[in-house]
């Protein structure tokens, strides 16, 4: 092949997506640069949102020494979820998101804030309590987030968002088959009994190098990873270290079932569960806690199969059957 037909080629491909952009008023963008930011009150501010983001325990933790910034009841960081500071594709991304508030939540029932849903991690994922909206950690994570919004157009979704959507099982999760394949692939960096790895100065940094998937430090019971299909697709999309979205490295069978095993473990309870999604019509299928509008077993809606009950929701709603409120 002739260099001067390999510069064709290129410049073809070049102009055609050139056009499909265009076609699509999609401009290219790429996620903003926090150190580039000048150290004023802005850049400063940002910047604090990141480290509340990257290093969350040190800051927020429920052992740091000012009681009153207790606000996080576990010592994980906000990024052991929202992976690479929230700025990894399919790693439950941070970017784009300050325009998409304030917006319906069907587990409230009502319009929510950015900083209702900043607090609804904080008393889940985190497993501690509401940050108010005039705290200064609060405002800086509000910062951060815009920021990493810069740039974004107004109601435009960006790909990467969430943590993937691969298929789903025909069948039931399976947690013990899932237990041999965390025995390989999980337990060296999580251990075996799901605790994960503190970090090397436990004097002066709280927090985990490796996060623990269960037990009392971590999230609870009403988190989103304690839904299955958000567990799984995170799994498949950037497990274990070194995996993304272009290179998973475990199929999708192992994915959904090594999730049913770290699903099946003790982790914290949330309590008033039953207050969650005033229209049961709209909770999400795999909620890991009930009641439900369907009468499909809470085991069947943790571990699957969900096709039956995405029928059995559809069914409900063509009959007429309102919100089947439990309120």
């Amino acid at each position: 092949m002739t260099s001067r037909f390999v510069q064709a080629i290129i410049v073809a491909l070049i102009a055609a997506l050139s056009q499909a952009a265009q076609a699509q008023n999609a401009p290219f963008w790429t996620v903003p640069e926090v150190g580039a930011l000048p150290r004023d009150a802005h850049g400063m501010q940002v910047r604090e949102g990141r480290d509340l983001i990257t290093a969350t325990y040190a800051h927020i933790g429920p052992n740091v020494a000012d009681a009153s910034k207790r606000y996080a009841g576990n010592n994980l960081a906000c990024a052991n979820c929202h992976l690479q500071a929230g700025t990894k594709k399919f790693g439950v991304p941070l970017f784009g998101l300050w325009g998409d508030f304030p917006k319906y939540s069907a587990r409230t029932g009502t319009e929510i804030t950015i900083e209702e849903r900043i607090n609804a991690c904080m008393t889940r994922s985190m497993n501690g309590r509401a940050m108010p909206d005039d705290a200064p950690e609060m405002q800086a994570i509000v910062a951060y987030i815009k920021f990493l919004s810069t740039g974004v157009p107004a109601g435009r979704q960006l790909p990467g968002m969430g943590s993937g959507n691969m298929r789903e099982l025909k069948r039931v999760a399976e947690p013990r088959r899932g237990q041999t394949i965390y025995a390989r692939v999980c337990a060296s960096c999580h251990n075996t009994d799901g605790s994960g790895i503190r970090n090397s100065a436990p004097d002066t940094d709280l927090g985990y190098m490796i996060p623990p998937l269960w037990g009392p430090d971590s999230f609870n019971d009403a988190a989103g990873m304690a839904r299955i299909t958000t567990m799984a697709n995170f799994v498949h999309f950037n497990m274990p270290h070194g995996a993304d979205y272009l290179n998973p490295q475990l199929s999708v069978e192992d994915a959904w079932d090594v999730a049913g095993y770290v699903e099946s473990q003790k982790r914290p309870h949330k309590a008033g569960l039953d207050k969650d999604f005033p229209d049961l019509l709209l909770k999400p299928i795999d909620a890991s806690y009930g009641p439900y509008a369907d009468e499909f077993s809470e085991r069947q809606h943790k571990y699957g199969p969900f096709a039956p009950i995405r029928a059995a929701i559809e069914k409900l709603r063509r009959e007429g059957k309102g919100s089947a409120s439990h309120q």
